[in-house]
């Protein structure tokens, strides 16, 4: 059997994690797809919500295989590539269809700017799938060079993903408790965060990667405290607490900011 020195390195572990991240993206597809078939809201938001949480599921597996390929020293070109490729399908073609069905499809714009009907819509889904295709592509790049740094560049598309799809699942339970047929201004509310999420997604705000935080990371009592109230909060209101963890990821820069400017302030 002839060998083949340029064959790239497949580790097996980091990417069947990412082939889980991928199975949840594609599952999370053909449930939206069986949500659009429903006669009204009501009947499709079962379908909707077990995609988010298809969706919650391949944020899981990218965590993981990350954590793996950099654990047991399994990083790898084919790894990077493989796992971007999922991420396109979990976090940027599923998080479009959903709020372009389950939440864009309320959306009423003017005739004169929106003649044909729903054509506004996909172009905000659309932006968001372009936004983060861009992000990847932008990514590997910077992968390649090694001019990447410690942080991200832009708000990850996993993070984005996970923002606009606890978003959609906590409008779509607000909206259920009030008449459970339309969601109204929350709709307004949904697109304008997506179109902002998207920017961030290109953006040259940077981000954290927490790659550093292992198992033999040191925290001091009062962090551990914090962490844990936090933990329960977080258990007890279930509903919110998506929403919260990914909104609060998203405000990270401005804490960081903050602090960065009160550092130079003392040093001057």
């Amino acid at each position: 059997m002839e060998d083949h020195d340029d064959e790239p390195k497949i580790y097996l572990l980091p990417n069947l994690m990412t082939a889980g991240n991928l199975l949840c993206g594609f599952l999370a597809v053909l449930t939206i797809f069986k949500g659009m078939q429903a006669i009204d809201l009501v009947a499709a938001k079962p379908f909707y919500e077990r995609a988010m949480f298809y969706i919650f599921g391949a944020c899981l597996f990218d965590l993981l295989d990350g954590r793996l390929a950099r654990l047991g020293g399994q990083e790898s070109p084919f790894g990077q590539e493989f796992d971007s490729l999922a991420d396109m399908v979990s976090f940027g073609i599923a998080p479009a269809m959903l709020v372009s069905r389950a939440v864009l499809s309320d959306l009423e714009w003017p005739n004169a700017l929106d003649p044909g009907g729903s054509g506004i819509t996909w172009a905000i889904a659309f932006i968001y799938l372009l936004c983060g295709a861009v992000r990847l592509a932008r990514f590997n790049c910077l992968a390649r060079t090694g001019s990447g740094g410690p942080d991200f560049r832009g708000i990850p598309i996993p993070m984005a993903a996970g923002f606009v799809a606890s978003l959609t699942y906590l409008i779509i339970s607000i909206a259920e408790k009030k008449d459970g047929l339309t969601l109204g201004p929350w709709s307004y509310v949904l697109a304008l965060m997506i179109l902002g999420v998207s920017f961030l997604m290109v953006s040259n705000i940077t981000y954290p990667s927490f790659k550093k935080i292992d198992l033999k990371t040191k925290v001091n009592i009062w962090t551990l405290l914090g962490a844990a109230i936090l933990l329960g909060i977080l258990i007890k209101f279930q509903l919110y607490a998506p929403s919260v963890i990914f909104i609060g990821y998203l405000m990270i820069p401005l804490f960081r900011r903050k602090s960065k400017g009160k550092y130079k302030e003392k040093m001057c």
